[in-house]
């Protein structure tokens, strides 16, 4: 099957290594009418996170870690079976794995750095609220004799 396009690139140069892929097909529910009940369109895909050598050590930790729930013994697993055609569903299960890993390694955000109220802007906003509650004030007709 050498019409599959291209290398899935993850992140930078780093790709989905063709040979540390495992495909299993079976019988795809969903659109087909005849044809879905004797072809194997569904597609699952695993790969093996743990032992990979193809993630940088960082990356495959920080994956490791994120993707916990979805692993089983180190192995994550996709799936795909929306189109009707196996060769689709093979496109569409390699490229949300390369989604799913590149997200998975990103770098964590940047730490918000807590920016402080310049003096100027918290005198004003104090002197509104006093001219405010003042306005307020003058509206009870309380001395109007």
């Amino acid at each position: 099957m050498g019409d599959m396009s291209g290398p899935y690139l993850i992140r930078g140069s780093v790709s989905l290594p063709e040979a540390e892929l495992l495909w299993r097909f079976s019988r795809s529910s969903g659109p087909g009418g005849q044809h879905v009940n004797t072809s194997d369109t569904q597609v699952e895909l695993r790969f093996d996170l743990a032992n990979t050598e193809a993630l940088p050590e960082v990356w495959k930790a920080r994956a490791l870690e994120r993707l916990a729930g979805r692993l089983v013994d180190g192995v994550v697993v996709v799936r795909a079976s929306e189109h009707r055609s196996q060769w689709r569903n093979r496109e569409a299960a390699a490229v949300r794995l390369a989604a799913l890993l590149a997200e998975a390694s990103a770098p964590p955000p940047k730490a918000r750095r807590p920016t402080r109220i310049p003096r100027g802007i918290n005198e004003r906003r104090l002197r509104e609220k006093k001219q405010r509650s003042d306005t307020k004030r003058g509206r009870s007709g309380r001395d109007w004799s």
